[in-house]
């Protein structure tokens, strides 16, 4: 996790202003530039959780960094408890966010052609395949789009418009499983729990710690290595 310095500055920098101020000028390429750093280096503090309250605490210490201040704790005793607390608010976040996806992939299990593995992955089908399905030993190429339970996309070969082609054992397990009940051709939603996708640390800053995960897959083809 990278947290100390990069991360903490960010959160700083984005509440530079009170929250009923004016939004900030976007007027030359700097300053968007400038903006766009907020935005990067903001997304690496959200495992925090920060409320208004943990917000103005962090910009007073970015402040004080930036203006050359007497900082107000000891660094070296407090700096190494960054990472602490960031643990912390993740398997905080991580719990809230599981029974979430929890109710998410129940929902989905309802739905017409879904089905629930033994391992908790919910499969349903969209379009029915052909044929033979590939194995975990086999190379397969996918057309997928995935999306975090609220709906927001974290990733799609959909957009890129370049299918995707990869050992289908070197995927989460999720995946490994999934597209081994489906067949080419087919095209199906694949909801993954985080037991079997990126677990409680998530894959920040795009996944979150205990995310549900949501696919829409397309297997096109498959071969062996």
């Amino acid at each position: 996790m990278l947290f100390l310095g990069l991360g903490i500055a960010v959160a700083g920098a984005q509440t530079a202003s009170p929250a009923t101020a004016s939004p900030p000028k976007l007027d030359t390429d700097e300053q968007k530039t400038f903006y766009a750093l907020g935005l990067l280096l903001g997304d690496n503090v959200k495992v925090f959780d920060l409320k208004p309250e943990d917000l103005a605490i962090v910009k007073a210490g970015m402040t004080d960094a930036v203006t050359g201040a007497n900082p107000q704790v000891d660094i070296d005793t407090f700096g190494p408890k960054v990472n602490e607390l960031a643990k912390k608010r993740a398997s905080a976040g991580a719990e809230d966010a599981k029974r979430k996806g929890q109710e998410f992939a129940d929902k989905v299990a309802l739905e017409k052609d879904a089905t629930k593995t033994a391992s908790g992955i919910v499969i349903r089908m969209i379009t029915a395949g052909t044929g033979a399905s590939p194995t975990a030993a086999d190379v397969v190429k996918v057309h997928y789009e995935g999306k975090l339970i609220d709906g927001s996309v974290f990733d799609s070969s959909i957009k890129r418009n370049e299918p995707a082609e990869f050992p289908l054992g070197a995927v989460v397990p999720c995946w490994t499983e999934a597209l081994q009940l489906m067949k080419k051709g087919g095209r199906s939603q694949v909801v993954c729990p985080p037991a079997l996708a990126y677990g409680d640390r998530g894959s920040p800053p795009v996944i979150p710690p205990g995310a549900t995960l949501s696919f829409e897959v397309e297997l096109l083809d498959f071969h062996k290595p």
